[in-house]
């Protein structure tokens, strides 16, 4: 099940855009509680950001951003993580399911993301839900911990 995140979701998102494996290659530089705190509160505010959950358990997270105007078909997701202990147990292509299926409701025609081209466990799990690879951004995220760029593989879902 998805839902979009409430207050009460704070210490999960906190946790899992912090946890060591899972933070360089999502948005946020790794930081402390009180420094989040104010980025959680516009994610909240946005309505854009959701959880995954089986039997009430939280599982993964993922931004889902429809665009507007002449891109109003598209959306853009991000932030795409499952909490490494459910790590290889078939729930990223369950949230992909109903991932695919909230753009269907949504009336998108276009879900797009991108991935660091050295994320291979995440650009597999993409293209076995259903994602194309349509090109690279070259020196596309910069991670101020590393002091470097990094490529990004741009990938799209299509609705047929």
């Amino acid at each position: 099940m998805i839902r979009n995140i409430t207050d009460s979701d704070f210490e999960f998102i906190f946790k899992l855009y912090m946890h060591p494996s899972v933070n360089p290659f999502l948005l946020y530089e790794m930081m402390d509680k009180e420094a989040f705190k104010p980025i959680f509160d516009e994610l909240l505010n946005q309505n854009i950001i959701y959880i995954f959950s089986e039997n009430d358990l939280n599982i993964g997270m993922f931004k889902f951003i429809p665009l507007q105007h002449r891109n109003c078909h598209m959306a853009y997701l991000g932030g795409v993580a499952i909490d490494p202990s459910f790590s290889g147990s078939g729930f990223g292509s369950k949230m992909f399911a109903e991932i695919i299926e909230l753009g269907r409701k949504k009336g998108i025609k276009r879900i797009e993301l991108s991935v660091a081209t050295y994320n291979q466990k995440a650009i597999k799990l993409y293209e076995k839900n259903g994602f194309v690879k349509e090109g690279i951004l070259r020196n596309y995220t910069f991670l101020i911990s590393e002091n470097r760029y990094i490529d990004e593989q741009m990938m799209a879902y299509l609705y047929l």
